[in-house]
Parts: structure tokens; C-alpha cells; sequence
């Protein structure tokens, strides 16, 4: 377990979780906002949810806008990550707390961004903007402004994190998780209409497994208990090399967070490529159905 700043959350929910200190609840949270060390961040598929209300202290990270490259289809670098949390006023040794909408995909997507980077301390906000405010708790109009950080210039590590095209079609890993709902894993033409990611072929990756991420929560976005968790996944191989995609990679980047985090999974990876790029190559392999 990592060093960390803050007391973990004792949420007897989070007890069992492979790693409990990657999250917190909303009751925790809340009692602590304006603690010395504690940033939140509220990481949006609608940007504009911050400014109708948001978490007070909170500031915004826009996924698309602030953690790409402006040119290349990639992450930002170093310099440029070390730059936005400068602007944010995040030290690295604070403890980010991140949240968003959508049931946390795009918050889960930028948690791992963070990983990328070796933020020591990041954690995910049980259920996110949803649970905060079905909750009713405090919310803000303010921007805040927090003073420059110092925040190092740190290499981006992908590695252990990051599968790519060439890889997948280089050699299958042994397990592969197709996390999208299961019309768009059989290339339902209809649900491929609703798809902000456009994509010439539907269909799913040639040997994908579909487990949709949405089986992990409630409807109200909080994560379901430990066990029925561990029963969704219970026919992989915790251990196994694991890869998990979706449609542009925020909902499997939600999965990743789940199996990484909540059950302990040792070699798990996300093509953030996912079916936005699959579906638009020339000449790869495309299989349909279920």
C-alpha cells in the first residue's frame, strides 16, 4: 500500500477492496474539503456540468482538452502534465480525490491518466457527482484560485498500463475484455448511431469477452458490493494478462479501475485506442455476434 497523506477512508464497503485506499466515499469527503494536502477534481464527459455547480474547492480537469496531446493522438507528456498541475495548484504529494459524471468513466479515465504519471495518491469518489448530489451536499460556484504549485516533470510511464494496436495484433492476450454494452460487442448498426466515436466497422475484437462495465454498479453509480463484483469476474484468471477496451476508452478505463483496484488484478492493461481506432484500420480482424 502506498504512503499516504491523508487517513484512508474507513468505509466498512471499502474494506475488502484489493487496494481501499483508491477510494472514498461522499461522506468522507465532505469532512475534510479545505484540508491542507487534499485537492479534488472534477473530470466531466459534460465540461459544463462544473459550472452550474461543483464540489467547493473542486477544480476542473477537461479530458479531452487538458490531458491530450493537441496534435498527436496521445496523452500529453511530462512537461505538459507538470504544467497543468502547476495551474491547478497540486502539489505531488497531495492527495487528489477525482470525480465526474457518467458514472465516474471520464473521472476513472483521468485516475488513470494520473497512474500514468506515478501520482502517489490518487483516489476515485464512490458513485461521483452523481452520489454527491443525489446526497444534497454543499456545491459552489467559485472557482477557486490555489497559488502555482512546484509539481516535478515526471516521465510518463505506459507501460504497465497501456496496450496498443500493434500489440493486440501482434499476439492475443489471454484475456481480453470487451467492457462496452452488449449491442455494440455484436455490431448492432443502431447502437453504433449513438456512439460519439464514429467508427466504420462494428463488431467486436476476435476473441473479446463482453462484460459491460455497468454490471460493477447501481444505478445511482455507486460501486455494488465486493462479492457480487468478484462474481461478474469470477471465470478470469486474476493473475492472467488482462486487456480491457470499450468504445473510446473512458468506460473501460472505469472497468480497469475495477479490476485493478477493487479486485486485485496483477496484469491488467487498457488499449485506450479501444473501438474508436479498431474499427476505422485497414485490413484487422473484425468478428460479430455474440
Amino acid at each position: 500500500m502506498v504512503a499516504v497523506g491523508i487517513e484512508l477512508d474507513d468505509n466498512p464497503q471499502f474494506k475488502d477492496y484489493a487496494h481501499p485506499e483508491k477510494f472514498v466515499s461522499a461522506a468522507w469527503l465532505s469532512a475534510r474539503l479545505g484540508v491542507p494536502g487534499l485537492k479534488v477534481v472534477e473530470s466531466d464527459e459534460d465540461a459544463f456540468l462544473y459550472d452550474i455547480g461543483h464540489i467547493p474547492g473542486a477544480v476542473r480537469i477537461d479530458w479531452t482538452r487538458d490531458l491530450n496531446d493537441p496534435l498527436v493522438r496521445d496523452f500529453i507528456d511530462g512537461a505538459a502534465f507538470a504544467e497543468l498541475m502547476r495551474s491547478r495548484g497540486i502539489e505531488r504529494d497531495d492527495t487528489v480525490v477525482i470525480y465526474g459524471d457518467s458514472s465516474n468513466w471520464w473521472a476513472a479515465y483521468t485516475a488513470w491518466v494520473f497512474e500514468l504519471f506515478g501520482h502517489p495518491d490518487v483516489r476515485l469518489l464512490d458513485g461521483g457527482r452523481d452520489a454527491w448530489m443525489g446526497e444534497e451536499r454543499d456545491t459552489s460556484f467559485v472557482v477557486p484560485e490555489y497559488a502555482p504549485s512546484d509539481y516535478p516533470v515526471v516521465e510518463r510511464q505506459d507501460g504497465p498500463f497501456r496496450t496498443f494496436a500493434a500489440e493486440l495484433l501482434q499476439r492475443k492476450p489471454q484475456q481480453l475484455i470487451d467492457a462496452r454494452p452488449a449491442p455494440f460487442y455484436q455490431g448492432d448498426s443502431d447502437a453504433a448511431e449513438t456512439s460519439c466515436a464514429t467508427s466504420l466497422r462494428q463488431g467486436h475484437i476476435p476473441g473479446a469477452v463482453n462484460v459491460p462495465w455497468g454490471r460493477s454498479v447501481f444505478p445511482n453509480a455507486r460501486f455494488r458490493p465486493v462479492e457480487d463484483i468478484r462474481a461478474i469476474y469470477e471465470d478470469f484468471d486474476r493473475d492472467a494478462e488482462t486487456v480491457v477496451y470499450c468504445q473510446l476508452g473512458e468506460s473501460s478505463s472505469h472497468t480497469w479501475y475495477v479490476l485493478k483496484h477493487v479486485l486485485g488484478f496483477t496484469d491488467v492493461s487498457l488499449y485506450d485506442g479501444s473501438w474508436a481506432e479498431w474499427g476505422n484500420m485497414v485490413r484487422v480482424p473484425v468478428e460479430k455476434g455474440e
